[in-house]
């Protein structure tokens, strides 16, 4: 079990602890993104952004102590937990461990390399990871992420990390001093002194600019590349004449078997790019169809007969140039298309063209500027599978923090809601007569969490909620037991997921198909501190793995919109879905009083709920509360009604 308490209040620096070799995987498993995004910033600008990227991957890998126990960590009451978190957790020794290692490697990785002195690691290219082909690097910001990038750049590698530290973690220059005397800086008051010189911008380093874990590839030097590419083809073509002549006389089947050879045309390849063969359904096709998918989407938009843009399409679909802005959802094929694509819409969105195309398995989205031949991009989604509800609304367009849909033709009516506001109205989204949406603020786009808008559909008895996480479908919201996930429609369901929004970053462009967040558990407080709920929200995706699972713990909050505490999290598990629909978790909590207690609650299915490892207690039921002291860690677990122990969701 993971400590979450949720009320902050300044207390004494805790005692020095050896740091378990358990306790840095789970630090660094829960805070993989920040710890690259601090190895990222500190990292020297001179390696170039390819091999910061992979260097700073590299660096939080290698950060996990080598034997079972770390040295013990002396640290400050705040200085353990990051910036945004202050507030929601007790200082955790493994986040402090594994982030020095981080800063020590990063720092360690700007010193020049010495004539006839061995290199350390971190001034070596990394092993792993590579990336063989391509270069990869963070999206691109604006002006004021550039700038701030530049300003950094000018910095030395102890005043940048002086700058993160103080700026991402939100620590104070005491606090920043220590962590960088832990780092084996020689002067970390004169790097205070230099990171000073910098205007503190510190919200831009939240931005996308230095985000090395969404990133964005380009292929690396294609006529070098060429020139190796023919050197092979003419060494792989002697070979096979040699070993052509050396296998006569002989028969049976070559290595291709019946297969052309590999520079032969294909009929059917070509005619995938041929505009005139692009499939083209009918406005009512999808009134009288057995199925309800994007298969009977009719052809829409102002531009589907010009055919010099639909070629353009077909063409870098299948060979994407190198200024093509290319992007896929997680285990999405970014090849040519499987025979001719459907075409779905081909129009003007804001200032773009825009074509949507249908495989059978993936939609397609090519967008161009009206002027100029720059700012190709080409978005690729899986879309297997889809159903009325999945596939009732595509993205279309992104401009200055707004997002544009196209809606299917079933779709009656269309509004905005904002999650934050469980009690307020939705709002009136114009659509024009090809279904294509106004613009609304997209929540994918936002710095903050000031407001999370989504798509309201009727498209049946019932509204729909969808939102937009960054790829070409959005999600689909649903409340309820995972055995029957239902329309978040309910004044109740809005409230639950009004503190569940601000969640939903945590998997943005991960390929999610639907989030369903389901109220396991009902806990009355000690002390008469009201009712807590807890709820396990669960993000499934297009290609069926890769699930995230977070278990939220909902205290009594005078704001309707304040977001809940993460009791635990987990990727790729089955829990909370249909599979195993069963949850346990817990967490450290502050009452009013002052008082602290160990709260857990699992599913209807546990009969008996114990902890240990510090904080002994049980109790009958799927509910537990038991008295100990500020930082406590314990074991958590369970007994279903067969008399099977289960663990805590980790």
């Amino acid at each position: 079990m993971r400590s979450q308490d949720v009320v902050s209040t300044p207390a004494p620096a805790p005692a020095s602890a050896p740091v378990a070799l358990e306790q840095a995987e789970a630090a660094l498993v829960e805070h993989y993104p920040r710890l690259v995004r601090i190895a990222y910033l500190v990292l020297p600008p001179t390696l170039g952004r390819n091999r910061r990227v992979l260097t700073a991957h590299a660096l939080a890998q290698r950060s996990l102590p080598r034997g079972r126990t770390a040295p013990a960590v002396a640290r400050d009451a705040d200085s353990a937990i990051p910036g945004s978190r202050r507030g929601q957790g007790d200082a955790d020794p493994g986040y402090t461990y594994v982030r020095g290692r981080v800063l020590r490697q990063a720092l360690d990785a700007g010193f020049p390399l010495k004539r006839f002195a061995r290199p350390k690691r971190a001034q070596l290219p990394p092993l792993l990871p590579h990336v063989w082909g391509l270069r990869v690097f963070p999206r691109s910001g604006g002006a004021d992420e550039l700038a701030l990038d530049q300003q950094l750049s000018a910095l030395s590698g102890p005043a940048r990390a002086a700058y993160v530290l103080r700026g991402l973690e939100g620590l104070s220059d005491s606090e920043v001093r220590h962590e960088l005397t832990a780092a084996e800086v020689a002067d970390p008051h004169a790097a205070l002194a230099e990171a000073g010189e910098v205007p503190p911008q510190y919200e831009l380093l939240e931005s996308p600019e230095f985000d090395p874990c969404s990133l964005q590839a380009r292929p690396t030097d294609l006529m070098r590349r060429r020139q190796h590419a023919k050197a092979a083809l003419v060494a792989a073509a002697a070979l096979a004449v040699c070993g052509a002549l050396l296998g006569l006389p002989g028969d049976g089947w070559g290595p291709n078997g019946a297969a052309a050879p590999p520079y032969a045309r294909n009929p059917a390849a070509e005619s995938a790019l041929d505009p005139a063969t692009l499939t083209r359904v009918s406005p009512t096709a999808w009134q009288s169809s057995s199925r309800t998918d994007f298969s009977v989407w009719p052809t829409r938009g102002s531009l589907t007969d010009d055919t010099a843009l639909l070629r353009r399409a077909l063409a870098v679909w299948a060979r994407p140039g190198s200024t093509v802005q290319v992007s896929a959802t997680p285990g999405t094929p970014p090849g040519p298309p499987m025979g001719s694509p459907q075409l779905l819409y081909a129009g003007d969105v804001d200032q773009a063209r825009v074509v949507l195309l249908h495989d059978g398995l993936r939609v397609v989205r090519y967008a161009e500027p009206k002027g100029g031949t720059g700012g190709v991009a080409l978005d690729f989604a899986r879309t297997d599978g889809a159903d009325a509800t999945s596939s009732a609304a595509l993205v279309a367009g992104r401009t200055s923090g707004n997002v544009r849909y196209l809606t299917a033709p079933w779709v009656r009516r269309a509004s905005v809601r904002d999650l934050l506001d469980p009690a307020g109205d939705a709002r009136p989204l114009t659509r024009d007569a090809d279904g294509l949406t106004g613009p609304l603020p997209s929540p994918a786009q936002a710095r903050d969490c000031r407001a999370w808008d989504v798509l309201e559909l009727r498209d049946g008895p019932a509204d729909r909620l969808l939102t937009d996480l960054g790829e070409l479908t959005p999600a689909r919201l649903t409340s309820g037991p995972p055995s029957a996930p239902r329309d978040v429609t309910g004044r109740a369901e809005r409230a639950s997921w009004a503190r569940t929004a601000c969640l939903l970053p945590g998997v943005r462009a991960h390929g999610v198909r639907s989030v369903n967040s389901w109220q396991y558990a009902r806990q009355a407080l000690p002390e008469s501190n009201g009712i807590a709920a807890w709820l396990c929200t669960r993000a499934e995706t297009w290609r069926g793995t890769g699930s995230r699972v977070m278990a939220q713990f909902q205290a009594p909050a005078a704001q309707a919109g304040t977001p809940a505490a993460i009791a635990a999290r987990a990727e790729d598990s089955p829990a909370c879905g249909v599979r195993d629909p069963k949850v346990l978790a817990g967490v450290v909590w502050k009452s009013q009083s002052g008082r602290w207690y160990v709260l857990a609650a699992g599913s209807e299915q546990f009969t008996s709920l114990a902890t240990s490892g510090g904080v002994d207690g049980s109790a009958n039921g799927h509910l537990l509360a038991v008295r100990t002291q500020k930082g406590a860690q314990a074991e958590l677990n369970g007994r279903l009604e067969d008399g099977s122990r289960v663990g805590a969701l980790h």
